[in-house]
């Protein structure tokens, strides 16, 4: 069974586009598979804000997220968040830690987001999400990922004394080029697995997001570790970071890849 959990109140937003572009995900997921999401949050405008601004800000709906995520594990569904923000994943990633101790988090994602209040040069709460999962600053939402339990795969933008702390917490880091099903395997051996998705992670022009990098993944290889995951280890997934306006060609075609690439996983617990 698939608990489809959407979150719909800003966590951080700086683009317009996220919040649909999460419903918009959510509800092509909702028609393929005959889910019925949970939706969490009132939509606000996006701002430009500091973490010290935005974090308070998002607590109602990252304890809503918190707690849905939490029963959707705690029944042993296969559990599907879709985010406007990657800021939002700061409900959620303590959640799993703290239920599957030994679970792999498969960070997927252009950037590292393991800046602290102390380190980030831009403010943004987005940049400070994994740093936060496993520890290193206080959200008030937990933490408890073990970092050698993290592994960030496709990251490739990430800042001098950012990836100093990644190496000091023992972050494993798979390249784009490096990122094929076996080293996917390697990775998280016979642990079960949770894989965290901001679209960036992908060569610009395949899915709009935000802040997006150069020299990226491809669609096939995100379908691929799909495709090698243990499905009966397969914890649950979290898409965010779709930035696309609503009736736009681009959006519309964008959506139609994130449902190929997650196939798989989505299938296979259909199937169940």
């Amino acid at each position: 069974m698939i608990d489809l959990v959407v979150s719909q109140g800003r966590v951080a937003d700086r683009a317009a586009w996220m919040i649909e572009g999460a419903a918009r995900t959510a509800q092509a997921l909702e028609e393929r598979y005959g889910l019925k999401g949970q939706y969490i949050g009132t939509p606000s405008p996006p701002a430009d804000d500091d973490w010290s601004v935005s974090l308070p800000q998002a607590r109602e709906t990252l304890l809503g997220l918190q707690d849905a995520v939490s029963a959707s594990i705690k029944n042993d569904h296969l559990t599907v968040m879709i985010a406007n923000t990657c800021s939002a994943s700061l409900a959620t990633l303590p959640v799993v830690a703290r239920e599957h101790p030994d679970a792999v988090v498969l960070y997927i994602d252009g950037h590292g987001d393991f800046n602290t209040p102390e380190t980030t040069d831009t403010g943004y709460l987005g940049g400070m999400v994994l740093s936060g999962a496993c520890g290193l600053w206080d959200s008030g939402h937990g933490s408890g990922l073990r970092p050698e339990n993290a592994v960030l795969v496709g990251s490739r933008d990430i800042d001098e004394t950012e990836r100093e702390l990644i190496r000091a917490a023992g972050v494993r880091v798979i390249p784009p080029k490096e990122a094929t099903p076996e080293a996917i395997l390697a990775a998280i051996g016979d642990s079960p697995v949770w894989i965290h998705i901001d679209w960036d992670v992908l060569d610009p022009g395949s899915v709009p997001a935000d802040y997006t990098v150069p020299d990226g993944m491809l669609p096939a290889q995100i379908r691929a570790i799909f495709e090698a995951v243990p499905q009966d280890r397969l914890l649950g997934v979290e898409l965010a970071e779709l930035n696309a306006p609503a009736g736009s060609e681009a959006g519309e075609q964008a959506v139609s890849l994130i449902l190929d690439m997650v196939a798989p996983a989505f299938d296979a617990a259909m199937a169940r």
